[in-house]
């Protein structure tokens, strides 16, 4: 065969591709648990910084909002969401957070962080202030608690109402699934055992949701950020009902990243790059920062897959959390079966 013709060793794959398919599975949900007289849901956006991903990331998310979810009905076409970008000085946050709590026309809030980078504790604590019923980030305690404790469902044992995961941490795994990295043939909660996984960020956000989430599905993960690497599991043959967490003392990029099926890289600082000669050969690379942490060119002769941002993969779940709120809220009286059945299996595979 001759060099021209021999084929290319790494597929790349974009984040548009793989949102397609979620923003289908919203689109028909969305119609299905809203029945024929629905108002569109409300998204409201607060945007206290002067972050430009974080303004990328509003402009994509109105964008899809108004572009890729068009209804027709009597009155003609309308979007399915309303995006209610809100730019609000930081002092005053707060206050604006509790006016959409108690505004029945918002159906789902959230927040661009960070909003107070020296002081990640306060940014917490904003986290805190949106009600639960409205958390589109799953960044209240009540839903962490339940992620990092692999608990499904807000109200056991009816377990009618499924828990929100954080954006970011979901979108990487549903790419996951998308490239098939979770085998099909395991049962659910288990597909990612045998797989070993590089986090590179364990920001309370992104990075250690992501791990825990990897973990808690079966896999072994190394979690890396500046002060080591911690390992995420639940044990010798995933017989544990949720991870545990083991600090690797003395490890770093160059122990984990060589044994990793899957390097996933969320170091916010441009000129950060994932040392391309310590990825295995046929490895996955996915990079969730906004800024590329992998070397182009060298990485698509390493990798057997790449993946070099997960922005619009972002926006789609969060849409689709914005509409599991929506499944989640107490139905009326006369509300049709076809209705209460869709909210019930809602997203189901989650």
């Amino acid at each position: 065969m001759a060099s021209q013709d021999v084929p290319k060793t790494c597929k790349v794959i974009t984040a548009d591709t793989i949102a397609k398919g979620l923003l289908a599975e919203v689109k028909e949900t969305l119609a299905k648990v809203q029945g024929p007289s629905g108002t569109r849901p409300t998204l409201a956006a607060f945007l206290a910084n002067g972050d430009p991903a974080a303004v990328k990331y509003a402009e994509w998310s109105k964008k899809t909002c108004e572009e890729k979810f068009m209804f027709v009905d009597a009155d003609g076409p309308r979007s399915g969401f309303k995006f209610d970008l809100r730019t609000v000085d930081k002092d005053l946050l707060e206050e604006e957070i509790m006016k959409a709590n108690d505004d029945d026309h918002v159906d789902g809030t959230i927040v661009y962080y960070p909003i107070f980078p020296k002081n990640p504790t306060h940014d917490q604590y904003v986290q805190e202030t949106v009600e639960l019923s409205k958390d589109v980030e799953g960044l209240r305690h009540k839903h962490l608690h339940n992620m990092y404790h692999n608990v499904r469902f807000l109200d056991p044992p009816e377990n009618k109402k499924k828990s929100i995961l954080p954006c970011t941490p979901l979108a990487v795994v549903k790419i996951l699934e998308y490239l098939q990295i979770y085998n099909p043939i395991l049962a659910s909660g288990n597909r990612l055992f045998g797989k070993t996984i590089t986090v590179i960020n364990r920001s309370e956000v992104n990075g250690r949701p992501l791990a825990a989430l990897l973990a808690n599905d079966g896999a072994t993960v190394y979690s890396v950020d500046i002060t080591g690497v911690q390992l995420f599991t639940r044990g010798q043959g995933i017989k544990k009902p949720r991870h545990q967490v083991e600090d690797k003392e003395g490890w770093g990029l160059k122990d984990c990243v060589p044994l990793s099926d899957v390097v996933i890289g969320g170091v916010p600082i441009e000129s950060f790059k994932v040392p391309t000669e310590l990825i295995r050969d046929g490895a996955v690379c996915i990079n969730f920062s906004s800024y590329k942490n992998f070397d182009g060119p060298a990485i698509k002769e390493k990798a057997s897959i790449y993946v070099p941002s997960v922005g619009k993969v972002t926006i789609a779940v969060l849409l689709r959390n914005l509409v599991r709120l929506v499944a989640n809220r107490p139905s009326k009286g006369d509300t049709a079966r076809s209705v209460l059945q869709a909210k019930s299996e809602a997203f189901a595979d989650d």
